[in-house]
């Protein structure tokens, strides 16, 4: 679009002490003094990115070249997506990351250009993946989300997104796209293992805490030092695909989203600085929501008052085109986004670089393109980027995956640790002396490091079978074997995926059998690969499944070492809720470990020899068939009245997780036996530590609406905390429940309390819990 000639002289050479270079002045004072000054080319401009045509502004040695650049972006970039990568999408194995010391350069560079080389000198904002560390060459691996949310620990959450914000931020990189708040509410989904897990009470306040950690505390959008805009995926309703596959329709009705999907994402929004929101790729209601204007518009700008910016998935507003097929082209694409209120395309603007063509043609406005600049312009001033582009001090990047940090993944894996069963064989006695015992470490996750999905690369990682054999030295014989391998490769970024041999597989498992004939003990180590549960982001990169049961044959390997009669703990390395029948029922113990970071290997070791008392919780429902789906703790009274055959009983309920020692709740008390709409409560209820070792236990409360006028879950999760006890100890816990936990959407979609009585549930999980009731007045 041709540069309007009637432009004022000003407007056209701006001062090098014009108003928004002059960090004092109100951010709003700002913005609107550089988009005054912006033609309408630099403007789109800041609504696009690059990625998949990133060779085209680097040179032979996939090095930024300012040239290229401003021959392909002579107005400006807004956003770069992933300048740790050099050549775009693809596996690190054909195209390893850059370097700290590349990264780096790269991105100065890429500043220099926008600052030099630009009219107007506004810098790129570049955004990394990090949902559980910065994804690139030597940052730290903490624990992927479902296992940190298996923790039940915000604070930690909290802790760990403080020290990925570190090292990104080191990196001269101001965003990145976490944390998922979708809450998860089918185990086929390949993503599930991103999430927080399936209650929205539990999802939002690790996603808080997420937010917190990566931007600071509080409501203020200013960044501080080693800090970075956190960007909330993906609004909303993608944690329930129908069939269980990736992006597809959300058959959610209105009030379910309201109920269960909003929550996490409101929460975010009214007690953190977001300024970041991904819409997700799935439809709602025959409505992608990409084009969804009530769902960005009308409730998330609306109602909750969000002021930031909407950036889109990666290439979702050209599938509107090519999948969902509301457009006839990519052009209409991108006018039903931004009439939605999308104002980024990631990740590299191939819908937006139209819309030119549609401002020529009076499709779009001005003042909306205005309207989506101001939000990008105000994370980029209260980012700090204009003052402080480049990184002018690489030591804090290159001390990255530091003690530090290492220390804080270690403490993160242990706290995530679930323990499932036990018969008592666990924790591993460890004799000094004579009679050293024979352990078979056996399985097709023993001997390696699974990080799971958007993984980085740390310096070192740790398997299980390197923790224990460094555990226990040389007091016991350590003996190993695969026993069998599930896929044929594991790189996550592979589209094709191919299971493992049947023939290698059962010569693998007789040898293992015979590794283990004279072992004392099988630890058994089974579960996923990263190509087994993923994100399925194409019809060639698929992730989701119809099984939730182990993949290949792992039961064969199982079933064959059980055979020799021997003791079997069973270590679970995987990225879905462990629907694993046969080995909840034969296993002497079950540990659930997740996908556990880079520090896995220590974390399990010291698990299993009692040097860490596992205290995680599940976040999930776990069923024992996929027959059962949906299988929730908070379904409504109508669901789940039974089957022919088979049972409704999950195989592990919501919440659930056991320990090394025993705690006692006593009966609970409530601070009002009666309250009025608009108060909480606090519930207190005295737990023990019955048992000889110190431990963690997760008190949780749940409550139920007696009577409403319309249904009602019979659980919903209103309160926890995580508390540490010594052998003996007592302690009187204190769980604040919100007043808005007995709000809900009447029959006139009005949020409200009304008046009754409330049974109020306490326990160590959502089975078994002690009642005490709570009479709610007008």
């Amino acid at each position: 679009m041709a540069q309007d000639a009637a432009m004022t002289d000003e407007v056209a050479r701006p001062m090098a002490d014009a108003p928004y270079w002059n960090a004092s002045l109100p951010t709003e004072q700002r913005v609107a003094d550089l988009l005054a000054r912006m033609t309408m080319e630099e403007k789109l401009a800041q609504m696009i990115s690059t990625w998949t045509n990133k060779a085209a502004i680097q040179d032979e040695a996939n090095f930024f070249d300012p040239a290229k650049a401003s021959e392909l972006y002579p107005d400006g970039i807004g956003f770069f997506t992933r300048p740790s990568d050099q050549a775009g999408p693809g596996s690190p194995r054909a195209t390893p990351p850059r370097s700290i010391q590349e990264s780096i350069r790269y991105v100065n560079a890429l500043q220099r250009w926008a600052r030099e080389n630009t009219r107007l000198g506004i810098p790129v904002l570049t955004h990394e993946e990090s949902l559980h560390g910065l994804a690139a060459q030597d940052a730290t691996s903490f624990p992927q989300s479902i296992a940190l949310a298996s923790s039940w620990n915000p604070d930690l959450v909290r802790e760990v997104n403080d020290y990925i914000a570190s090292e990104v931020r080191a990196r001269g990189v101001y965003q990145v796209l976490s944390p998922v708040v979708d809450v998860a509410r089918d185990p086929r989904w390949g993503r599930i293992e991103e999430t927080f897990g399936e209650d929205p009470y539990l999802v939002g306040e690790m996603g808080v805490a997420a937010v917190e950690g990566l931007q600071g505390v509080g409501t203020d959008p200013v960044l501080g030092e080693g800090q970075v805009l956190a960007t909330l995926k993906h609004m909303t309703g993608h944690g329930q695909p129908e069939s269980g596959t990736n992006i597809g329709p959300a058959q959610i009705s209105e009030r379910t989203l309201r109920e269960m999907f909003f929550p996490p994402f409101k929460q975010v929004v009214d007690r953190t600085a977001i300024r970041n929101v991904m819409a997700s790729y799935n439809e709602i209601d025959g409505i992608p929501s990409h084009s969804n204007r009530w769902l960005l518009h009308d409730v998330l700008r609306g109602e909750w008052n969000y002021q930031g910016a909407v950036v889109s998935d990666y290439f979702a507003i050209e599938e509107m085109v090519s999948r969902h097929h509301v457009a006839e082209d990519v052009a209409g694409a991108a006018l039903l986004a931004l009439r939605a209120g999308v104002d980024v395309d990631f990740p590299d603007g191939a819908a937006y670089s139209h819309l030119d063509e549609l401002l020529a043609d009076g499709r779009i406005t001005p003042e909306q393109i205005d309207d989506a600049v101001r939000h990008i312009l105000t994370m980029k001033f209260n980012a700090g980027l204009f003052e402080m582009p480049f990184v002018t001090d690489t030591g804090p990047a290159m001390r990255s995956n530091t003690e530090q940090g290492i220390a804080l993944a270690r403490r993160a894996a242990e706290q995530s640790l679930v323990l499932l069963k036990n018969d008592g064989v666990l924790p591993l006695a460890m004799p000094e002396g004579a009679g050293r015992p024979t352990i078979a470490v056996i399985g097709p996750n023993a001997d390696v490091a699974r990080l799971g999905g958007y993984y980085g690369i740390p310096r070192n990682t740790v398997t299980p079978l390197d923790g224990i054999r460094a555990l226990v030295g040389d007091r016991a014989e350590i003996v190993h074997a695969p026993g069998v391998a599930i896929t044929v490769d594991d790189d996550w970024w592979e589209d094709e995926v191919q299971l493992a041999d049947p023939e290698e597989n059962a010569r693998m498992i007789a040898a293992a059998v015979e590794s283990a004939r004279d072992a004392d003990t099988i630890i058994l180590f089974i579960g996923d690969t990263e190509q087994t549960s993923r994100e399925g982001w194409a019809d060639e990169h698929l992730g989701d499944r119809t099984s939730l049961d182990l993949v290949g044959q792992q039961n064969d390997l199982f079933d064959a070492l059980r055979a020799l009669g021997k003791p079997i703990v069973t270590v679970l390395v995987n990225g879905r809720p462990p629907s694993y029948p046969n080995v909840a029922e034969n296993s002497n113990a079950v540990l659930e470990t997740w996908y556990a970071g880079e520090q896995q290997g220590n974390a399990i070791a010291d698990a299993l020899f009692g040097r860490v008392n596992p205290g995680g919780k599940l976040p999930v429902t776990v069923p024992r068939n996929v027959g059962q789906l949906p299988l929730l703790y908070n379904h409504k009274p109508s669901a789940q009245r039974g089957y022919l055959f088979d049972t409704t009983d999950p195989l592990y309920p919501f919440g659930y997780g056991l320990s090394y020692t025993q705690f006692a709740f006593g009966t609970p008390t409530l601070s009002s036996d009666t309250i009025a709409g608009g108060q909480g409560v606090t519930v207190r209820v005295p737990v023990t530590n019955s048992g000889d070792l110190a431990g963690d236990e997760v008190v949780q409360v749940y409550l139920r609406d007696d009577v409403s006028s319309v249904t009602r879950p019979v659980q919903e999760l209103a309160g926890f905390a995580r508390v540490t006890l010594q052998p003996g100890e007592t302690r009187a816990v204190d769980i604040p429940i919100r007043a808005d936990a007995f709000r809900f959407w009447n029959r006139d979609m009005e949020f409200v309390t009304e008046p009754g009585t409330f049974t109020l549930m306490v326990g160590p999980n959502s089975a078994d819990v002690t009642e005490v009731t709570l009479t709610m007045t007008d």
